[in-house]
């Protein structure tokens, strides 16, 4: 008999509200109901189940007819303390009593989830409320007749909701402790079902048992999983496929996440595999490959290999010749036939696996078309490859150079010729794979993307082999091209399909290989290679031909230009002249235009005294796609870059002077161009940066780093050549050009989106440290005195990225002397002085306008929550300021430092996490470099007293629960500066703030909140802060144990 007397008595009239409430929420759909009103109806919901008074919901709707309200009947949100033993005893008498009479399996998960949530609650209490908690519910369940199926459901329930609970310390503990305590039981019910000599479980049955025995992988111990592999393995039979898939995908969740995950077991779990690999796997593995489908089984197959060649790596690699017998233990020949358990050798049946992975990474048919099972394969081959490399395994750059190569016992084999060959058929079957299919193929555009993304993952792959082959893989490769190209008809259109495909295999190792022994690259882009590659149609070989190029534009650059013929330069010349013949091409002129700047970047001496013939190129520009000019611009200055500075002029006031005309045009009459002038503009100062880009020395550090050179050096004379360049007149004047465009610019079309990224991405390129300096290169100032004049007129998160990136280049780090020379350091030292002044005025008249505009709009209603991207921006550049120039903050105008602390602390509430995050960083830092410099104390100690007490109560009111959970490690950082540079100040805040009435309304105790203060003043490292701060976080949003109430409403 249940005992219901605890629970509260409620009128019918409320019984039947709420099981209507739901039934309009969740039942039949109403076509008539709106979005709002079912959002109504959910809240009202939701209300209810808040109650206390909902545990009186819990028979009547258990009792209802329709599944929907008994499914809600199964949990509500509230705990009734004070009967938690009455409870306990009625749920688990409620559960056993619905599987009997066989209530809806849904709501029987239910009540399993409602089951464990109640024990997350009881059992870590101290003494524990409830004692074998699981053996408690087993017994229930199994003394009222429910199937095995059930158990396994309520055990893999258990398993889950426990392993996700957010639960602190010694709670955590004892709950895992009686998971520890019930894994005999668990082991012996899976057992019971899985073991095959019983042969009395039904299909579900033993399904149910694979999945339990897969959510408690984890919990259980290596001496309780071991006896399970062969029992497992038996199970993988092709006769029965959805019983194969099961044993199979349980074998994997071993081999990722048991104990033996580590890649040990070799002799319990990878022997026993690879015998049955190699005495009954290889029969599904070739039957798929014969008929090119893969079923289910097969398809599962592929997964268990994969995951054994992960699991197994170092074993496969160290044994994959090794002519050691393989002789099974006793315990693992469950399920292999008596006449098959011949002896062989471990190499033997390596082999045999990698012939099968091999196999399906061959799969017949197209990857996305034809077959799903090939990608699945292409981690392993890096796993091996790293693994040879991690072992004795050895590659002889030369074989028998000095006659010294490892020496290896007998018993191993010869590890180098095996795999090399292994590789090479790898090789060999990647590029059959990689080969598009011809004219006339039909495929939808998802399928033609699947398969580009298999070509990528596919060109990772020939990476590692060529790790293993070196460069024969490239001399098979050249050979394959010049192969094919030699033996086309003349005339012959089609066919390009596999010289495309090996173009692409060539293409995706460039980065592992090494130049200066490449010697096979030189037939490639020989005229018996290239010159045979169409320059008309045909676009997939040519666009691959191109990048290809492009790829390898560095080779030319490399080694001696004289020792072969035709020379080095003459197949630069011969690359070049391939590319530009594409720009003109819509199609292509991507991917020409890329491979032109690529060229040109790294062969930019080479190129030089053809600058004649780049003027021609620039002479033809308007047949280069709009999108495309930028690059090409690019390629040509990088190439104008290799002349002398004095030299640059001419060709500079060039290419530069027209794009500076055309926006003069634009500015002056922008209401007489069509109505995409906008666009216009942005081309022009796309082109303009790739300029920019061009000019800039391949030499430039680019990397905030500043070197002293040495008086009478290269670089310095290359850097003194380029300052009396940019003295010239005709480079200032066109300088003031560029600068006056710019500002045209954003007064006619400063509110445009469009025109900030532009300008975002041109002061990137025309801006640089002193000694990267190129002859237009522009001083950041008047440029920030352009932002504030955009930021007057709009907002936005351009313009503030745009000042942030300004304000740092105000402020380049000192230069890395390379020579003891005291008197030029000296001198070095006065002028950084002098200009580090300018710079802080610069700020300073920036400064106040920046915080502003910014703060108007953020101040604004819901300013702050509407323009998140705004808010990232802004807070970053306060940033670089604090970071910078720490001493402006504290001389603004009086109030704006305190808008500026009040806004910042108004966004460690926010909800977008990213928002939070910037102004996070940006309090760490202004509150870490006020206290490195030491004339800031005075400033520093007013600010503190003023904000310190704020800033604290934002930092622990968001970890109690009013910033997101994302952020806390965030919060945490700020805390920690807080607690490191003002400990006194901060132990006094702590206390005030979290005792304080206004302090937000959280699930942590009075106890919880002492606890939490004394740990944190009394930490002295930012792990224990970090801990700390993330229990008190669980605590106080009341997230300890959350897998009760798991399954409520999602509202």
């Amino acid at each position: 008999m249940l005992d219901v007397s605890f629970l509260p008595s409620l009128p019918p009239s409320d019984i039947d509200r709420a099981a209507q409430l739901i039934l309009q929420a969740y039942g039949a759909p109403n076509p008539s109901a709106s979005a709002e009103d079912l959002r109504r109806l959910q809240q009202e919901l939701f209300d209810i189940q808040k109650l206390p008074e909902a545990w009186g919901l819990v028979l009547p709707l258990l009792n209802h007819q329709d599944q929907n309200v008994q499914f809600f009947g199964a949990h509500t949100a509230t705990f009734p303390q004070d009967h938690a033993e009455s409870l306990k005893n009625l749920l688990v008498q409620l559960t056993s009593h619905s599987v009997a009479i066989g209530k809806a399996r849904i709501i029987i998960r239910k009540l399993f989830v409602a089951l464990t949530a109640l024990a997350l609650k009881l059992v870590p209490q101290h003494p524990t409320r409830w004692p074998d908690w699981i053996l408690n519910c087993i017994t229930s369940l199994s003394g009222n007749g429910a199937p095995k199926e059930y158990i396994h459901e309520f055990l893999l329930i258990v398993a889950e909701e426990v392993g996700t609970a957010d639960l602190l310390g010694p709670n955590k503990a004892r709950m895992q402790q009686t998971l520890l305590d019930a894994t005999p039981m668990v082991v012996q019910a899976i057992t019971s079902s899985i073991d095959r000599s019983s042969n009395t479980a039904s299909p579900n049955e033993i399904l149910s048992a694979f999945k339990c025995l897969q959510a408690w992988l984890q919990h259980l111990p290596t001496s309780d999983i071991t006896p399970l592999i062969p029992l497992l393995i038996s199970r993988l039979d092709p006769e029965h496929d959805t019983i194969f898939v099961g044993a199979s995908d349980s074998l994997q969740e071993i081999m990722t996440k048991s104990a033996l995950s580590d890649g040990s077991g070799s002799r319990t779990l990878t022997e026993p595999l690879l015998f049955w690999l190699d005495t009954l796997g290889f029969r599904i593995v070739d039957n798929a490959i014969q008929s090119g489908m893969a079923d289910e089984v097969a398809h599962s197959l592929c997964k268990l290999l994969t995951m054994l060649g992960d699991h197994s790596t170092s074993y496969l690699a160290a044994n994959m010749a090794s002519s050691a017998p393989l002789t099974l233990l006793p315990s693992a020949v469950i399920g292999i036939p008596q006449n098959m358990l011949d002896n062989k050798t471990k190499g033997q049946l390596t082999q045999t696996f990698l012939r099968l992975l091999l196999g399906f990474t061959g799969f017949p048919g197209y990857y996305g078309v034809d077959e799903e099972v090939s990608e699945m394969t292409l981690g392993f081959w890096y796993m091996l490859q790293e693994a040879l490399w991690g072992s004795d395994f050895y590659f002889p750059e030369q074989d028998g150079e000095d006659g010294s190569q490892n020496v290896r016992s007998s018993e191993m084999g010869d590890q180098t010729a095996v795999a090399k060959a292994l590789y090479v058929e790898v090789v060999k079957v990647l590029r059959t794979k990689m080969t598009f299919p011809g004219p006339g193929h039909g495929w939808s555009k998802d399928q033609m993307e699947k398969l580009m993304v298999y070509r990528r993952d596919a060109g990772d792959t020939l990476i590692n082999a060529y790790y293993v082959i070196r460069d024969d893989m490239v001399e098979f490769f050249v050979n394959d091209v010049a192969a094919r190209l030699a033996a086309r008809q003349p005339g012959q259109q089609g066919g390009w399909e596999d010289i495309e495909a090996t173009l692409y295999c060539i293409l995706s190792i460039q980065e592992a290989l090494d130049y200066e022994t490449a010697s096979h690259l030189h037939r490639l882009f020989s005229p018996e290679s290239l010159g045979r590659l169409p320059t008309t149609g045909h676009n997939r070989v040519r666009r691959t031909a191109l990048s290809l190029i492009g790829t390898y534009a560095s080779w030319f650059a490399t080694g001696s230009n004289t020792s072969t013929s035709p020379t080095k330069q003459e197949l630069l010349m011969t690359c070049v002249s391939y590319v530009v013949q594409a720009l003109p091409d819509q199609i292509l002129c991507f991917q020409a235009a890329s491979a032109l700047r690529n060229l040109c970047d790294a062969n930019r001496k080479a190129l030089a005294p053809q600058i004649g013939a780049f003027a021609e190129l620039h002479a033809g520009l308007a047949q280069v796609l709009d999108s495309e000019k930028s690059k090409v611009m690019e390629s040509i200055a990088s190439v104008i870059q290799a002349l002398p500075p004095i030299e640059e002029i001419p060709p500079v006031e060039v290419i530069v002077n027209p794009i500076v005309q055309k926006m003069s045009e634009i500015i002056r009459s922008p209401n007489s161009l069509p109505v995409e002038a906008g666009a216009l503009a942005v081309l022009q100062l796309e082109t303009l940066a790739g300029v920019a880009k061009g000019l800039t020395r391949t030499s430039a550090l680019g990397d905030g780093i500043t070197v002293a050179f040495e008086e009478g050096s290269e670089d310095q004379a290359e850097v003194e050549a380029v300052e009396q360049a940019r003295e010239d007149p005709r480079m200032v004047h066109l300088r003031q050009s560029i600068l006056d465009s710019i500002r045209g610019c954003v007064e006619v079309f400063g509110e445009d989106a469009g025109i900030g990224q532009a300008l975002n991405e041109l002061v990137k390129s025309i801006t640089s440290l002193p000694v990267d300096a190129t002859l237009i290169t522009l001083p950041p100032p008047p440029l920030l005195e352009i932002v504030c004049f955009a930021m007057q007129r709009q907002v936005t998160a351009s313009w503030l990225s745009l000042g942030g990136i300004l304000i740092t280049q105000l402020s380049p780090p000192p230069p890395i002397p390379l020579v003891d020379d005291t008197a030029k350091e000296e001198r070095m030292a006065k002028v950084r002085a002098e200009r580090d002044a300018q710079a802080r005025e610069v700020v300073s008249g920036a400064l106040p306008i920046l915080l502003s505009t910014s703060l108007t709009l953020m101040g604004s209603p819901n300013g702050m929550e509407n323009n998140p991207d705004i808010v990232q921006e802004f807070f970053s550049c306060m940033d670089r300021v604090a970071q910078y120039f720490t001493g402006n903050l504290y001389t603004l105008p009086d109030g704006a430092l305190d808008a500026l602390m009040h806004c910042t602390v108004r966004a460690l509430t926010l909800q977008e996490r990213y928002s939070l995050v910037a102004a996070s960083t940006f309090l760490s830092t202004f509150i870490h470099r006020s206290y490195v410099h030491s004339s800031l104390e005075s400033y520093r100690i007013q600010l503190l007293a003023v904000h310190g007490r704020t800033i604290m109560y934002g930092v622990l009111s968001g970890l109690a629960g009013q910033a997101p959970r994302s952020a806390t490690p965030n919060l945490i950082e700020v805390l920690s500066t807080l607690l490191t540079r003002c400990l006194e100040e901060s132990k006094k805040w702590i206390k005030e703030v979290l005792f304080d009435s206004s302090f937000p309304q959280s699930k942590a105790s009075s106890e919880d909140k002492e606890r939490f203060m004394k740990s944190i003043i009394g930490s002295r490292s930012l792990k224990r802060t970090r801990e700390a701060a993330q229990q008190f976080t669980l605590l106080a949003r009341g997230l300890e144990g959350t897998s009760f109430g798991y399954a409520s409403v999602s509202m």
